[in-house]
């Protein structure tokens, strides 16, 4: 028996790539630095909290968010609240930008090429899903040196291997000692948190279209930078309440001073020490750092991309 390929196929591959606009990517970009450069700190105090299990004599204790940022700076100088910055901000910066790459290009090529077609709920979680995997194998790695780096404290001892001096550095030494299995470690749990992107994606298109139904516009149409703002917090704040809890077993199966055979010996040693709050550790200053955050990276994407969509139609039309 014969099998015939179906005539659409490379048609349809070649209508997803057409969907692929370099604005997107260069929106994604820049809201994921802005954002990441104005609130590293409370991102490193975050997967701080995160990884402190109690048991753990080199790690340090804080008493809550004033008393981190104190210890830090009098410990580690301003400095010390900037460390892994480096690979924080390629690490926003691109799976910001991959992300949103891959997201708008998928959904318009479900919406077949049409932007003020709806999708609905089912439909914005798959793109958004699929386009959380495709960014998170892209960026895992960098994600890994992120967290080795935040957990570097400048008054213990680590062998030369485990201490990197930057990105770069990081990433060598991972790969030399740990193949490439060291820098994709936290990707499993990291897998669940493309629920997060999908969570927060759907909820944030959803209230866009929602609105401007609610308004008889067109659901692609330019909104406020309040209106932007206020989308992005809420979508943000349901999401990270929902999905925060592998965010800490991510940081600590990435966490050069502990080991776990896997992401299962994680959560159910994290379950049996610590219970339920273990994994909710951290969530505060994630919280006052992801919320603002989202909300500068999702206005910032938002105002460039509709800039740079609108000068390269402009563009078009005087050529």
């Amino acid at each position: 028996m014969t099998t015939m390929k179906n005539p659409n196929t490379s048609s349809s591959k070649l209508a997803l790539f057409s969907h692929i606009k370099y604005e997107h990517l260069v929106a994604g970009i820049s809201g994921g630095v802005t954002s990441t450069l104005i609130l590293h700190p409370l991102d490193l105090i975050k997967i701080r909290f995160a990884v402190n299990d109690g048991r753990t004599a080199t790690v340090p204790r804080y008493d809550g968010l004033g008393s981190a940022f104190v210890t830090i700076v009098k410990k580690e100088g301003v400095k010390g609240l900037y460390r892994g910055v480096t690979p924080n901000v390629w690490g926003s910066g691109s799976a910001w930008g991959f992300y949103f790459l891959f997201y708008n290009a998928i959904k318009t090529w479900i919406q077949g090429g049409n932007a003020r077609t709806p999708l609905g709920p089912g439909l914005h979680m798959l793109a958004a899903a699929e386009a959380g995997v495709l960014s998170l194998i892209m960026t895992n790695p960098i994600w890994v040196v992120k967290t080795r780096l935040c957990l570097q404290y400048s008054d213990e001892h680590l062998a030369d291997n485990k201490r990197y001096k930057g990105m770069v550095d990081g990433l060598t030494k991972i790969y030399r000692t740990e193949g490439i299995r060291g820098l994709y470690r936290g990707f499993v749990p990291g897998m669940f948190g493309v629920s997060h992107g999908a969570l927060q994606f759907m909820t944030y298109e959803e209230m866009k279209n929602r609105y401007n139904e609610y308004r008889n516009l067109p659901i692609d149409i330019k909104l406020t930078s309040l209106e932007y703002l206020s989308f992005a917090a809420i979508s943000k704040l349901i999401a990270a309440g929902a999905t925060y809890p592998y965010q800490v077993v991510r940081a600590r199966l990435q966490d050069q001073h502990r080991s776990y055979r896997g992401a299962w010996h994680c959560v159910t040693d994290t379950w049996r020490h610590e219970g339920w709050r273990g994994f909710y550790k951290g969530l505060q200053p994630n919280l006052l750092r992801v919320v603002p955050a989202t909300m500068i990276t999702f206005l910032t994407y938002e105002n460039v991309s509709h800039y740079m969509l609108r000068r390269g139609q402009q563009l078009k039309l005087s050529s």
